[in-house]
């Protein structure tokens, strides 16, 4: 199919992209012809009511536990922002990467990571639970913005293009790289029964291979992690800048790396990336809260980022050249010495904040209030059901959509209202 400089929804310039790319799954009549259908895609996440719940969601440190942290919703904005500088320096749609950078942790599920392990301890008997699957699903069915002529939902009903650019995982589960047996079983981007969008979304692209605008979405979430966690830690006290130099340090941060990640990783590289990093002239020496610190600290992240953001864009002009680059046109090129440095800096998160709390009590409270809650849900039919998940309740034909049901209804909660929801429901029936 050609390239188009025009669609039928829009009257701007959309250099690289074809038809195709700007299709949706229920064909929409043109509405302003001064906004592009990427922009449209845009203000659909950035208007849906589930970006605002991100707000109260987990992303390294809860939401309640300082009001300096970030939550979902702040990272998404500041991955967003990221993704946009290092998609435009390759001439990737603008909107397009924003929205794929705004919509990838719709997904996640109330106490981040910790309740998704949680939820796919629950929906074991349905296929399980995977983040990334759940943003596909959102977005396509649980969102209410469409509905096909028969009345069932497609979401936010995004263009071909854009909910690609979201698909971090392109494969449902154990259809990746490694088979049954490889990581696609635990990451993965479609559950069974939301397959015909997926193979419609996925139509004409390489197998498992994931588009550019995913590929800048993915690292620019990764260089979210490394920067933002390491500002946090800092700013709360849980990383000591003035320690980090010391004798042993480095090979401590590059070992909870490795058992946080992965043994594949070299950790000589690793050890020669936090070193680079450390010896930078931005680097802080020392923290104490103080303006000047303060600044020094945001600087900090300003210099880590432009260094990442600059060296990848780099790279990957010289391999594929000048021009536009978008959908499957080029692959995103990481140096081996950005994307060490990247890692280590998301280690030493590990070290300072993500491995200490994982014996906390606090953590073991969350999962077993969402194991309570399961039960309670799932045992009162739809009765506590919000409408829209108690009508998909009815509409099951049997006890693993009933299920599914449950889950998509906690998935939806906010770590606040998962409290609430908790202490008034498993309260409520155990006085039963």
């Amino acid at each position: 199919m050609s390239e188009t400089g025009r669609s039928s929804e829009g009257a701007h310039n959309l250099v690289r992209y074809h038809e195709r790319d700007v299709e949706r799954f229920v064909v929409e009549p043109a509405k302003n012809p001064q906004r592009t259908p990427f922009e449209r895609d845009r203000a659909r996440v950035l208007h849906s009511s589930a970006l605002r719940r991100l707000g109260a969601k987990t992303q390294v440190l809860g939401p309640g536990s300082d009001d300096f942290v970030r939550t979902r919703l702040t990272h998404s904005l500041e991955v967003a922002q990221v993704g946009r500088s290092l998609g435009q320096a390759l001439g990737c749609d603008p909107d397009v990467v924003d929205t794929a950078c705004l919509a990838h942790d719709l997904g996640h599920p109330p106490y981040g990571h910790n309740g998704e392990k949680a939820l796919d301890v629950i929906a074991a008997p349905i296929g399980g639970f995977e983040g990334n699957a759940q943003t596909l699903r959102l977005l396509t069915r649980l969102e209410p913005k469409t509905l096909t002529p028969c009345g069932r939902s497609v979401g936010l009903n995004l263009t071909r293009a854009s909910l690609d650019a979201v698909a971090k995982y392109p494969w449902a589960k154990g259809e990746g790289p490694g088979g049954p047996q490889g990581k696609s079983t635990r990451k993965y981007g479609c559950y069974d029964d939301d397959r015909p969008i997926f193979e419609w979304m996925r139509a004409g692209a390489p197998a498992a291979r994931r588009c550019l605008e995913a590929q800048v979405m993915d690292l620019s979430d990764d260089v979210g992690y490394s920067v933002h966690d390491v500002e946090d830690a800092i700013a709360l006290g849980r990383m000591d800048p003035a320690l980090l130099r010391r004798p042993g340090e480095a090979g401590a941060v590059v070992e909870a790396t490795l058992n946080w990640y992965g043994r594949e990783a070299d950790a000589a590289a690793l050890e020669a990336a936090w070193q680079r990093l450390t010896v930078l002239p931005c680097w802080i020496g020392s923290y104490t809260g103080s303006m000047a610190d303060a600044a020094a600290l945001k600087n900090l992240t300003s210099q880590l980022i432009g260094r990442f953001v600059s060296a990848v864009a780099d790279a990957t002009r010289r391999a594929f050249g000048p021009g536009p680059l978008t959908r499957y046109d080029a692959d995103l090129v990481i140096p081996e010495d950005t994307a060490a440095e990247i890692l280590i800096l998301k280690g030493a998160a590990v070290r300072y904040v993500m491995a200490p709390r994982e014996h906390e009590p606090v953590y073991l409270r969350q999962r077993t209030e969402l194991f309570d809650l399961a039960d309670a849900l799932v045992g009162s039919g739809d009765r506590h059901l919000e409408p829209i998940f108690a009508d998909a309740w009815r509409r099951a034909g049997d006890d693993a959509g009933r299920l599914r049901a449950v889950v998509d209804q906690i998935a939806s909660l906010t770590d606040t209202s998962a409290r609430a929801w908790h202490a008034r429901l498993c309260g409520l029936l155990s006085q039963v």
